[in-house]
């Protein structure tokens, strides 16, 4: 009896840290750190917490040094929902007009600035959703289009399994 290959999701945030091309990590800390300065100082202090040390261990580096305490602490599985919110920040005030692109391609309701009203759908239709990376990929960096999908694909209980079967067989979507 033949069985099909069971695709491998990326199922928590901390994987995704793990993966990712740490150019991505410096767009989106660089980011949060000009526009929500609160966030950035909370993210260090909630993270240094947990590792039982001061914020000003990491303050006192620079801000690449930060950057990158940032990214290896984001990578272990206890820093999971921290990571998913800064994702979650990052796209949905960051990187607004990504959203806004999927949702009006795969036909999502929402509020003009990609934050979803009702229900996410039970089904990714498989067209829309080919046509719509296609045309994110076109506009945007295609790993940032692959962080988005990733992270995306999170929002619902073990995700959606066309998204995820292309996350893991096209080749323009690699976060590394």
């Amino acid at each position: 009896m033949l069985t099909s290959p069971q695709v491998k999701q990326t199922v928590n945030a901390f994987e995704i840290y793990q993966k990712i091309d740490p150019s991505l990590i410096s767009d989106l800390f660089l980011w949060i750190r000009e526009n929500d300065r609160q966030l950035y100082k909370s993210t260090i202090a909630t993270l240094t917490a947990n590792r039982r040390l001061r914020p000003v261990f990491v303050e006192k580096k620079s801000v690449p040094e930060q950057i990158a305490w940032l990214h290896k602490t984001l990578k272990l599985r206890t820093s999971d929902t921290i990571g998913e919110h800064l994702f979650q920040v990052y796209f949905m005030k960051g990187q607004q007009d990504l959203l806004v692109k999927f949702c009006d391609g795969m036909g999502i309701q929402h509020d003009g600035e990609g934050s979803v009203e009702g229900s996410l759908p039970e089904k990714l239709d498989d067209e829309k959703l080919k046509t719509t990376i296609v045309t994110l990929i076109e506009k945007h960096d295609p790993k940032l289009v692959t962080l988005y999908l990733r992270v995306f694909n999170l929002q619902t209980a073990g995700g959606w399994e066309n998204l995820a079967t292309l996350l893991e067989s096209d080749d323009r979507l690699t976060l590394t």
